[in-house]
């Protein structure tokens, strides 16, 4: 099973290493952002987990941070780190979609409970669409979990994070249409020019992947999204 991934967003370089470090000691993959900007610009770059955004930073503070990502992300969960201890403050919080928050100083471990609940709760909402990780394309074989993709027993190809969740999402909605706006939004949280761009270079490449069994292709349905057809 992978680490859950955390973006931490903390001006303070002394805090926000030794902090990582903790984290890292209980086995999440964090990633550090020394001020809002640069956090913003990782969350776009990359895939998270789990958000922890100090609230007082130069050049974009956390509460404008939440709410960008808000703006392309409405799942996933945010801590705030504040040394005030204001109410204003908190509720402000909670109003850009905080899921929890934590006054400086305080115990790592009441973090490491904290990001242990929200996980926890957060993996319970996911759907049962989202457990079922094996699926049969043609000839193909596709492991989402693994990001396996084997043809005819074969050996496997291992996907990149986004080519296999966008070939479940595809395999989801077989023979059928998989709106351009669904996986623009899921997958790459934004739907716009360059990333509409991004997501047909990602089609191209599945489309190479499954080239061996003639029964299997992608459809460009113009203007509205793709069509995995299985004529097997």
């Amino acid at each position: 099973m992978d680490n859950k991934r955390i973006l931490l967003v903390e001006d303070d370089p002394n805090f926000g290493t030794v902090l990582k470090d903790y984290l890292a000691l209980n086995d999440y993959n964090v990633t550090l952002a020394k001020d809002g900007l640069e956090g913003l610009i990782m969350f776009k770059n990359d895939d998270y987990d789990l958000c922890i955004l100090d609230v007082m930073m130069p050049r974009k503070d956390g509460f404008s941070l939440a709410q960008d990502i808000r703006t392309t992300n409405t799942e996933i969960p945010i801590i705030f780190l504040t040394a005030k201890t204001m109410k204003e403050d908190v509720l402000k919080g909670y109003q850009v979609g905080a899921d929890d928050y934590l006054n400086k100083p305080f115990d790592s471990e009441v973090l490491l409970y904290k990001i242990k609940a929200i996980m926890q709760r957060k993996e319970g909402e996911e759907s049962k669409e989202e457990e079922i990780f094996e699926f049969e394309i043609g000839k193909f074989h596709f492991n989402s979990k693994l990001r396996h993709l084997s043809f005819d027993h074969g050996e496997a190809l291992k996907l990149s994070p986004k080519e296999s969740k966008l070939l479940k999402m595809l395999t989801q909605h077989k023979n059928d249409l998989m709106p351009r706006e669904l996986a623009l939004t899921k997958i790459w949280r934004d739907d716009n020019y360059f990333t509409s761009r991004s997501m047909d270079v990602y089609i191209a490449k599945l489309r190479k992947y499954l080239k061996p069994d003639e029964n299997v292709e992608i459809l460009n349905i113009h203007g509205e999204g793709f069509r995995l057809i299985d004529k097997n």
